[in-house]
């Protein structure tokens, strides 16, 4: 199984996006996710210095990906999207219908966006082009289980694995509007919070992060205990999110215990300290999204 690196979610300075991926270069992953996916005004890096970090990052022996922006508002953002699928040297996930249209037919991968929870689903992807889908962030074990079984020929699957999980898009920015800011005017204030702002509820429980445009989990998904049900399920990838420390811990810590080096309690005893937030799986056991559950099954697996 490989692991995929995800396009970075948040707002960061420049250089230090630039030494993340520098950084990246060394670490045991196989794919890498680039791209703005969240905020076309989001400007420290743009397209040009996105692709070479691609160039970077495929001299190193990473396979590349460019991810297309999600909720598309404007001419500008359209035109970056026809840019992005149009690149003549890397592959491109497709985040909405719009990219998928625009890709007319050529190979991509269907991000986790697009909403596939159905065979038929599926099946009109593999017709537009797909060669691996990315299960949507609320599916769990049932729903994947399922469309293992009905995927077509030739398709390859991809799994959101570890990381705050990306659940929706607004034309709204949320975290300029926390500072009473205007979205046109926002003073790029996401770039205080590499890793989301987290959102309380009156009882001062953690409930979600916000990130500019895009509602986030307040907690860590993270599937490092169910990695050997993943394998078993035929999955292809597993992606890793970034977060703004710690990073190269968490790929090791994934490939340790896909290589069998490590025991999944191990690494997740070691892992949690080096979270933005507490861990949580509710969702792939069917469960609220926050809870974090150790099946019989994994802690079995790991005596």
């Amino acid at each position: 199984m490989k692991i995929a690196l995800g396009p970075l979610q948040y707002y960061w300075p420049r250089v230090q996006t630039l030494q993340f991926y520098e950084a990246a270069r060394q670490w045991p992953v196989d794919i890498v996710y680039l791209g703005e996916t969240v905020c076309s005004r989001r400007h420290e890096l743009r397209l040009a210095d996105w692709l070479e970090v691609a160039d970077m990052l495929h001299d190193a022996g990473k396979e590349v990906v460019l991810s297309t922006q999600v909720l598309l508002e404007s001419g500008v953002e359209m035109k970056t999207m026809y840019k992005v699928v149009e690149n003549a040297q890397y592959a491109v996930e497709a985040n909405d219908m719009g990219a998928v249209h625009r890709l007319n037919g050529r190979p991509f991968i269907a991000g986790p966006y697009l909403n596939v929870y159905s065979r038929p689903t599926l099946e009109i992807m593999a017709r537009a082009g797909a060669t691996r889908w990315v299960m949507p962030l609320e599916m769990g074990r049932d729903g994947l289980t399922q469309l293992q079984q009905d995927r077509p020929e030739g398709m390859e699957t991809e799994v959101f694995a570890y990381g705050r999980m990306p659940l929706a898009f607004s034309a709204r920015c949320f975290t300029a509007r926390n500072r009473n800011l205007p979205k046109d005017n926002c003073q790029y204030v996401c770039m205080d919070h590499p890793d989301g702002l987290l959102m309380q509820t009156k009882e001062a429980k953690d409930f979600l992060s916000i990130n500019g445009i895009q509602t986030q989990s307040a907690h860590v998904y993270t599937l490092v205990h169910e990695l050997e049900v993943l394998r078993a399920l035929g999955v292809d990838v597993v992606r890793l999110s970034p977060q703004s420390q710690h990073m190269e811990e968490v790929v090791d810590g994934f490939r340790s215990v896909l290589n069998r080096e490590d025991s999944a309690l191990e690494v997740h005893a070691a892992l949690v300290p080096r979270m933005p937030a507490a861990p949580c799986n509710g969702y792939w056991h069917g469960r609220p999204g926050l809870d974090m559950i150790l099946t019989a099954a994994n802690m079995g697996a790991e005596a």
